[in-house]
């Protein structure tokens, strides 16, 4: 499954939100965002879905896609467009409950997390922190360009860059090989999510990203760029 276009990913976070979710969402996919994923994990279940089911016409209303960073079962009974998984997770079982027509994607903070994960069951990964933030601390030191190129190399899925990538620094990642960028604290703490979400798209307008033609060929083997570091 080709990535929602522009390569923008908003990830919601209700603690941090300045503004309720709805308006968030609703004003970053007026914006241009054209994927948004719900992770409200400490929920239950049913507020989850419930939560998911009340975003999933704003998004709808844009033409964006909206997912879930948790449980492929809530994200199926809520019928969203896919599930994200914490890092060490196997897709494999979210692949076979979603289908072919939802994505998958798992969260990466190294070159060994990349090459083990099938690319073939995923339509993404996200890889962080790419630079230091005040969102997710204690996930280790921040990837900055060479690392992020690093875990480029190391696997054919699309990377996602996460973890302190502002409007000022999402342009300095074109030439890092990846597949697009995720915000999260961003966006829920801008008093505009809107004009956040513009400046950043207008930061990676210019950008190539890598390609997402779908699932990997079982014959892909990942091969290091030159120089890249391997931790």
């Amino acid at each position: 499954m080709r990535l929602p276009d522009p390569r923008l990913l908003v990830i919601t976070d209700r603690r941090q939100a300045l503004r309720p979710l709805d308006e968030v969402v609703a004003e970053a996919a007026a914006a241009g965002c054209r994927w948004i994923s719900i992770r409200e994990k400490d929920l239950p279940d049913a507020e989850q879905i419930a939560l998911a089911q009340a975003l999933l016409p704003i998004a709808r209303d844009c033409g964006a896609r909206l997912t879930l960073h948790g449980d492929p079962a809530i994200a199926a009974a809520a019928g969203l467009d896919g599930v994200h998984l914490s890092a060490g997770s196997d897709p494999a079982p979210a692949r076979a409950l979603l289908g072919e027509d939802r994505m998958v994607g798992v969260s990466i903070h190294g070159v060994a997390e990349a090459r083990r994960i099938d690319a073939r069951m995923v339509d993404y990964l996200i890889a962080g922190p790419a630079f230091a933030t005040d969102s997710k601390p204690g996930y280790g030191p921040s990837l900055e360009l060479p690392g992020l190129s690093a875990l480029a190399a190391a696997t054919a899925a699309p990377i996602l860059a996460i973890g302190g990538v502002t409007a000022e620094r999402a342009g300095s990642l074109g030439d890092a090989g990846l597949g697009g960028i995720a915000v999260m604290g961003g966006v829920m703490r801008a008093a505009e999510p809107a004009r956040e979400v513009a400046a950043l798209l207008a930061a990676i307008a210019p950008i190539r990203w890598a390609a997402s033609p779908g699932r990997i060929p079982q014959e892909w083997t990942p091969v290091l760029r030159p120089n890249a570091p391997s931790t």
